[in-house]
């Protein structure tokens, strides 16, 4: 990750990346150095396509590591700022109530905040990985403990739905955030999952 900023700044087509680090167990607070991520917006899809089968620092990635998951996802719904700009303001087609979708939430922690933060989203966040209708989720992160993010994965748009307005933890850490002000800086975004492919944990996660 520290050494791939400088190849990923001259990706013909690449308008927007993040290298990002997980959680130990998913979402904790110490660092998991087996588990990375890589978030990407293309100007289009041949460029996404000439990277990912033919550019050296993917194929290094792939002959480094033991599982590979990659989706290619489009935006249905996304507000709010990452670096200053969003970088999914645009608009494609949206997914059914019963289509697969991925959400991606991200927030820059204000330092005097995060004491609360980890004390109350954290655990919050560990209860979308057992949410009924999630076939993945993990906590990834910019910089340890002050540049965050979620990413998740659900069976449909419904039972995503589900949780946010019904889970009462959920509800109580929104009201918190809103009136404590916890965040510098936030973005929620929803993706409709185009396709996918690779393993997460031995699982195929769009069939089983």
């Amino acid at each position: 990750m520290g050494t791939a900023q400088r190849p990923l700044q001259r990706v013909p087509g690449l308008r927007f990346q993040k290298l990002l680090g997980s959680g130990a167990g998913g979402f904790g607070f110490m660092p998991n150095v087996h588990r990375y991520g890589f978030m990407a917006v293309w100007d289009s899809p041949a460029a996404a396509e000439a990277f990912f089968t033919t550019h050296p620092l993917w194929r290094e990635y792939q002959q480094r590591t033991q599982e590979i998951w990659t989706a290619e996802l489009a935006p249905i719904k996304s507000h709010g700022l990452w670096d200053g700009v969003n970088p999914f303001d645009y608009e494609t087609e949206g997914a059914a109530l019963d289509e697969p979708i991925a959400v991606l939430t991200r927030a820059s922690i204000r330092w005097r905040k995060t004491p609360r933060f980890w004390r109350y989203v954290a655990p919050t966040s560990a209860t979308v990985a057992h949410a009924p209708g999630v076939r993945a989720a993990i906590g990834l992160g910019e910089l340890p403990v002050v540049r965050q993010a979620t990413v998740s994965l659900w069976e449909s748009a419904q039972a995503m739905q589900d949780y946010a307005y019904r889970s009462e933890k959920h509800k109580e850490v929104i009201k918190l955030t809103r009136q404590e002000k916890w965040y510098g800086e936030e973005l929620f975004a929803r993706f409709r999952v185009i396709r996918a492919q690779g393993t997460w944990d031995g699982r195929n996660l769009l069939t089983s």
